[in-house]
């Protein structure tokens, strides 16, 4: 794609996530963001149809820049992929507009693509991986199961008051992912965190005497980190 074209796109992605930081999405116009972005605007119809479809391209871009170029595919379940607390990070900053968008009554267009777009990634994930965690489902249906988990409890996470840190959503997703993908057991040192501020290990049984039996057994499983990857830069879209 043409340098300039590429350029244009991340000043008017940019300028319309600088703009929902503060300010309802409803409320932004088109002129809004051609004025932030230091474009015309006529030079925004040559690129999008309308606000929704800008604003599905910046949230699609921020996921890519937050999963970077690093393939972080592993054997360990102690290893979370540092583009997801990224990519998470982007969305607290950004909790009401994704709210908005996720949470019924938001932009369909949006919301679909966003889903889209991390069904997508979990789909090349699991096509590029050596591993097959789900022998008994097309890859197509895999993806989609793992991207509606994980786009679902960031859903949860955005409608807590008061929200949760990143890391507690990171370790919710993450504690969720590592049985999907059929990994061998956690460590005995990794807990997962719980509403109450307790912690609990993800193979103890729920009355503590012994291991759960729906925990992964343990061997040589072949873990796939589903497309997260470590960042290389800075996790936003420059203006």
């Amino acid at each position: 794609m043409d340098a300039r074209i590429v350029r244009t796109r991340h000043a008017l992605q940019g300028a319309l996530l600088e703009l929902a930081r503060d300010t309802p999405l409803d409320d932004i116009t088109v002129g809004d963001i051609t004025k932030r972005a230091h474009v015309n605007r006529s030079s925004f119809y040559l690129h999008y149809t309308d606000k929704d479809t800008l604003l599905a391209d910046a949230l699609e871009m921020q996921i890519d820049r937050s999963t970077g170029d690093e393939d972080l595919r592993t054997d360990s379940p102690e290893h979370m992929p540092t583009g997801l607390t990224d990519y998470l990070n982007h969305v607290q900053e950004y909790a009401s507009l994704y709210g908005r968008v996720l949470n019924d009554g938001g932009s369909g267009v949006v919301a679909n693509r966003l889903r889209s777009h991390v069904h997508d990634i979990v789909e090349r994930a699991l096509n590029e991986s050596d591993a097959d965690p789900f022998p008994n489902l097309p890859r197509d249906i895999a993806a989609a199961g793992v991207a509606g988990l994980a786009v679902g409890i960031i859903t949860a996470w955005l409608g807590r008051d008061p929200m949760p840190p990143v890391h507690t959503a990171a370790t919710w997703i993450w504690d969720m992912l590592v049985p999907v993908a059929g990994v061998a057991g956690r460590p005995s040192d990794a807990a997962s965190s719980r509403d109450d501020g307790s912690t609990e290990n993800a193979a103890s049984s729920n009355d503590g005497s012994g291991p759960n039996p729906a925990a992964p057994s343990g061997g040589d499983s072949g873990y796939l980190a589903l497309g997260l990857r470590r960042t290389t830069g800075k996790s936003s879209i420059p203006g």
